[in-house]
């Protein structure tokens, strides 16, 4: 299972891990090999709510925040585990693994991929 399913898994436990794609950026798209289509998408739920309700969101700033949505699901937040869900999204960027504009690309095509494989976003995390 790759991160990208587990971050999806934790958030959907009753989904199909196993079938979730991750969807590359429009930069990534020109660059990287081609990368399996996303499964249709399954209206799932609204994942704001659901993440609201977890125990120590209140504490935590995941709406913008790689690190603490990745602290909020219980997973590994280390750089090792962000560069590892970087390669998964086909990030082809220049930022430096780490700075403020790689954790923010990274957040925003977590949010994406997760809209992509039917999870419900507001609009302020869809962008």
């Amino acid at each position: 299972m790759g991160f990208f399913s587990k971050i999806f898994s934790k958030i959907f436990p009753s989904a199909n891990a196993a079938e979730v794609v991750p969807v590359p950026s429009a930069e990534a798209s020109a660059s990287a090999p081609a990368a399996p289509a996303a499964p249709p998408s399954i209206p799932l739920g609204d994942v704001a709510p659901i993440l609201d309700a977890m125990p120590g969101a209140s504490a935590l700033n995941w709406r913008t925040s790689i690190v603490d949505l990745l602290k909020l699901l219980g997973l590994d937040s280390s750089l090792a585990a962000r560069k590892e869900l970087a390669g998964e999204l086909f990030y082809s960027g220049s930022d430096e693994p780490g700075s403020a504009a790689w954790n923010i690309w990274l957040h925003k095509q977590v949010m994406r991929s997760i809209a992509a494989n039917g999870g419900s976003l507001p609009p302020e995390l869809r962008d």
